[in-house]
């Protein structure tokens, strides 16, 4: 255990806090310290409940000392992403629109981390509505990569993947619509995993993409990852899309962690031209250490991968604008009148809510979501786009038919500039490449840390796929090769992090 309990893993805490040689309190008075020290600068949060985390922790240190059986991560504190409902705290989506509202509920997400005893640290920031690659759509500003502040810590979950490598928490919970859990964990150095659509209850997310949504674990090693996809997962009545079966073993699969004897595929249409030198030679030497840990290593051809990217950004504006609509200025969040009408009418006031509220982002996928479900076009774009991940998911059964897992770079690029791609909305969108085809199946998705880029040193990431409901293999997979990569590199990719402080200088 390091004397700064803020830099020991979410396992590390969880063994001393049941030795009863830590309290909860500390552990959680210790990360909102760090949260006071250094948020300033990262932007990670957009709300810390410093009063309700320490009263949290207090309860679970009287429950523990009057002997009652806790669940593996009791007193271990946690931060939220802001798209998931929060019962007395704000729920924001990162939007104006909802600015200030408090929900009268949790999600069933975070009901399950209240009763699994985490204490919660607050609310991490992100792109509005989910909608970005970089959390510069944020309505409150962007978050800022621990690695470099001049840098984005990718989105739509920068907020919680950059609060994880900055030791803000322990833990974090995440969205992946198409790579919002996987693109962040690849840009900061830490280890993000979508489980298989519907492991983990959507009820009380507030819904992007119905269809592609998908709540999932942030943390910084792979057993961590593991130990919280536990806690999160199961089966939901109140999600009609929820799985009815248990949770895959994958705290089980993390300890371990032996890919002996597994084929692993490489993904031939998610590398090459467009990926960074840095990120590509990273990837290349993780796959040799599969190989040197004893999997057998083939390339897998995946050909309708090719068009993922379009057909995803046919079906996720189109679920959006969908969803969207919801926020009228009739019900709840934001509601403002069209300047100089003395009596406007529930239109006009309509109109002047989403205009005031949502940001550039968000209104570039309603107008585009509603033209292609329009009277005309619906089979034209919709339509097409469903055919379109119909046949993805036929190439990821036809790879899942001779391989265990699937392995291609997580991001093409190691983590840009703030600004760089912010008025290019096609340039934002291609770093979700290799993410996109997952979201598309439902299958589950893990990034873990696969060194640094020569370039630049800054992180790299690989991401492992499995087939749908074997979320396990992704933790067998992604221990062993975290554990050779931790030996290979001298230690976890994190520590070769610069201090806050030289990091702001770099990116002043």
């Amino acid at each position: 255990m390091p004397s700064d309990l803020t830099r020991a893993t979410a396992s590390a805490l969880a063994e001393a806090l049941a030795a009863s040689t830590i309290s909860s309190e500390e552990v959680t008075r210790a990360h909102l310290d760090r949260i006071a020290a250094v948020d300033g600068q990262v932007h990670s949060y957009l709300h810390v409940d410093t009063e309700g985390a320490l009263e949290q922790a207090r309860a679970i240190d009287a429950r523990r000392a009057a002997g009652e059986t806790l669940g593996a991560l009791a007193g271990v504190p946690i931060a939220v992403k802001d798209v998931m409902t929060t019962k007395g705290l704000p729920t924001t989506c990162g939007s104006k629109m909802l600015e200030g509202w408090i929900p009268p509920y949790d999600a069933t997400v975070v009901a399950k981390l209240r009763a699994a005893g985490l204490p919660i640290l607050g609310k991490t920031n992100m792109d509005e509505f989910a909608m970005g690659s970089s959390t510069e759509h944020s309505a409150y500003g962007p978050s800022r990569n621990p690695w470099d502040l001049d840098r984005i810590p990718g989105g739509s979950g920068g907020g919680s993947s950059s609060v994880i490598a900055s030791f803000q928490a322990p833990l974090a919970t995440g969205t992946d619509t198409g790579g919002s859990i996987r693109q962040p964990a690849a840009v900061t150095g830490t280890v993000g995993t979508k489980p298989t659509y519907g492991g983990v209850s959507r009820y009380g997310l507030v819904a992007l993409a119905s269809s592609l949504d998908q709540a999932g674990p942030c943390a910084r090693t792979v057993l961590d990852t593991a130990l919280l996809h536990a806690v999160m997962g199961g089966h939901d009545p109140m999600d009609s899309t929820s799985i009815d079966a248990p949770v895959p073993p994958v705290v089980e699969a993390a300890r371990r962690a032996d890919v002996s004897g597994m084929r692993i595929g490489v993904v031939k249409e998610l590398g090459g031209e467009g990926y960074q030198p840095g990120v590509r030679a990273r990837f290349d030497e993780s796959v040799r250490l599969l190989e040197e840990l004893g999997a057998e290593v083939v390339e897998v051809s995946c050909p309708n991968f090719e068009y993922a990217l379009a057909a995803y950004y046919l079906i996720l504006p189109s679920e959006a604008s969908s969803n969207l609509a919801k926020f009228d200025a009739m019900r709840y969040g934001l509601r403002v009148g069209p300047d100089g009408v003395p009596d406007p009418s529930a239109e006009q006031v309509m109109a002047a809510t989403r205009d005031a509220g949502f940001g550039p982002e968000v209104k570039r996928r309603i107008i585009l979501g509603t033209y292609a479900l329009s009277s005309g076009y619906y089979d034209a774009y919709y339509g097409s786009a469903q055919k379109v991940r119909a046949l993805i998911a036929q190439d990821f059964n036809r790879a899942f038919e001779s391989v265990d897992v699937l392995v291609s770079p997580t991001a093409p690029t190691t983590a840009f500039r703030l600004g760089d791609k912010l008025e290019d909305p096609m340039a934002m969108y291609l770093n979700d490449i290799a993410t996109i085809p997952a979201n598309l199946a439902g299958v589950p998705g893990m990034s873990l840390p696969s060194g640094v880029a020569d370039e630049d040193g800054l992180p790299t990431g690989i991401q492992v796929l499995a087939p749908a409901t074997k979320d396990e293999r992704l933790y067998m997979v992604g221990a062993a090769l975290e554990a050779a990569l931790v030996s290979r590199w001298g230690g976890p990719i994190l520590d070769r992090a610069p201090e806050l402080g030289a990091s702001a200088v770099k990116g002043a």
